[in-house]
């Protein structure tokens, strides 16, 4: 069942990875659509993929090292955190 739920976060991470790489345009991008975000955001923006990728990886290690409820809590941490960045309110 573990295993499991590390393959799911898995599969969560990557998908949250690959939709942050498709939204950067939106956010870093030169058109009338893009945000014009400075580098302290893109830091962070980049961070936060290179985590997703790493999670579940981190989390597969924790649970071959036999501390699986770390492994899935590192696992389920990204996909927490953008529903966490969700719900806070726009400053509009």
């Amino acid at each position: 069942m573990i295993k499991v739920l590390l393959v799911v976060a898995a599969i969560v991470d990557v998908a949250l990875a690959a939709l942050l790489i498709a939204v950067s345009g939106f956010m870093f991008g030169a058109g009338p659509e893009g945000m014009h975000a400075g580098p302290g955001f893109m830091a962070f923006y980049w961070a936060a993929v290179i985590a997703c990728v790493a999670a579940p990886v981190v989390g597969f290690i924790f649970n071959r090292r036999g501390k699986t409820t770390a492994g899935l809590v590192v696992g389920w941490v990204p996909p927490a955190g953008a529903l966490l960045a969700l719900a806070i309110p726009p400053p509009y």
